[in-house]
């Protein structure tokens, strides 16, 4: 099964981009997981769509920055979008940026050519692909404010556009969380022009009340829990005497306790058990559900 797996995928791309058991935790920011059956990175839409039609499961994954793998790793392909996914082109006050350019790399563009309204993704550590998926946030910024038009690739491999208002952008959702399936390749994200001076000093001081307030030395995968209606995750997990709550490596950050960080040597299980037990004290204790921000891939027991 597995040989006949490999041959369909030749038939897809390149041997040098093939990789068989490739250890999971080299590509999450959590450093954990299993092994995933093949993992291929794909250069082209071209490729992408052959991948597609494949009769296995597939998993797309971008910075893996807001993943957590399971231990028993993945059944089937993981797919990364290559380096030939990370293009940014800007045109006046318009980046069209590929959905595997990095949120800092989009930043650091939109700086080099004066244009502010992306300053506070500059520290997420995801990709835009995902950053479009969750309308990723930070300090009173979403994407949604920004994304003018995303180009999407349908389960069928047949391309599509759709509008900032087509995607249904809310509080870490978007189209893709309710049309399961669908692909980002690219959006065009809108700024406007300003002063260079201004928008270094606003990436500065962001990035070093991230370095103040996060636990940036540990592995992670950023705020693990979304902000229920009314209230502070981190508040809530705090006062819930969860500071520095840990099951083996997994522990609830004593720096900010909106964090659940790896401190070595955790394993998935760690970090999915830890989740599991602070929400269920939050419930007791507030009645209050925090939710996951973090999206589990594979089986956990």
């Amino acid at each position: 099964m597995e040989n006949e797996l490999k041959r369909k995928l030749l038939e897809c791309v390149s041997d040098n981009r093939i990789l068989i058991n490739e250890p999971m935790y080299r590509h999450t920011t959590f450093r954990v997981g299993g092994c995933a059956d093949f993992f291929v990175e794909v250069d082209t839409r071209e490729e992408l769509q052959a991948l597609l039609r494949l009769d296995c499961d597939l998993y797309l994954i971008g910075n893996g920055s807001n993943l957590l793998i399971s231990d028993k790793g993945l059944r089937g392909v993981v797919l990364h979008l290559s380096q030939r996914f990370s293009e940014i082109t800007v045109t006046g006050t318009t980046l069209v940026c590929k959905a595997g350019a990095t949120l800092a790399a989009i930043a650091r563009t939109a700086y080099e050519h004066a244009l502010t309204g992306f300053e506070f993704a500059a520290g997420i550590p995801g990709s835009l692909g995902g950053a479009v998926v969750m309308n990723a946030g930070a300090y009173d910024g979403e994407m949604r404010q920004v994304v003018r038009r995303v180009t999407l690739m349908k389960p069928d491999g047949a391309v599509i556009e759709k509008s900032a208002e087509e995607m249904h952008f809310a509080y870490r959702h978007s189209l893709l969380k309710e049309e399961h399936g669908l692909i980002v390749l690219e959006a065009e994200i809108e700024l406007e022009h300003g002063d260079q001076a201004a928008i270094k000093a606003t990436m500065e001081d962001l990035a070093e009340r991230r370095r103040s307030k996060q636990p940036l030395e540990y592995p992670s995968a950023g705020s693990a829990f979304k902000r229920p209606e009314g209230y502070f995750a981190a508040k809530l997990i705090q006062d819930a005497g969860l500071r520095g709550f840990s099951v083996g490596d997994a522990q609830v950050s004593e720096k900010h306790c909106g964090f659940v960080i790896n401190k070595g040597n955790a394993s998935a299980g760690d970090i999915r058990c830890l989740i599991t037990e602070v929400q269920k004290r939050v419930k007791e204790k507030f009645d209050v559900l925090i939710e996951p921000e973090v999206i589990c891939l594979g089986e956990f027991d």
